[in-house]
């Protein structure tokens, strides 16, 4: 069953909640660096670096997903609020505040999504 949010807002602890594991998490932040260093060739060096966005970004993050988080990646069935979500957890990660966000999150979802 599809999990409803009204808001990004109420999605946003579901989305937590998909990523307790930290290797998880590390593996997303892997991937979106990935992600935003081929977005950068694609715009300065060539636009055939489009197509390596999606490989570095969804590989590393589905990798933590099935081998760590055991989950299926909520991109399958959210795909632009996990887009958002994945950009507003690598910003938390950078700044090193996303402890807290597992923590409120694991309030709300005490065995993960």
């Amino acid at each position: 069953m599809v999990e409803r949010h009204a808001s990004f807002e109420a999605f946003w602890p579901y989305y937590v909640a998909q990523h307790l594991d930290p290797a998880n998490r590390a593996l997303h932040f892997l991937g979106t660096s990935l992600a935003l260093a081929a977005l950068a060739a694609a715009a300065t060096l060539s636009p055939w670096w489009g197509w390596v966005v999606p490989l570095v970004g969804y590989g590393p993050a589905w990798v933590g997903h099935f081998c760590f988080e055991k989950n299926k990646p909520a991109t399958l069935r959210h795909p632009l609020w996990s887009l958002r979500g994945d950009l507003r957890m690598y910003a938390l990660l950078w700044r090193d505040r996303m402890d807290s966000e597992v923590e409120r999150s694991r309030a709300l979802y005490p065995h993960g999504a």
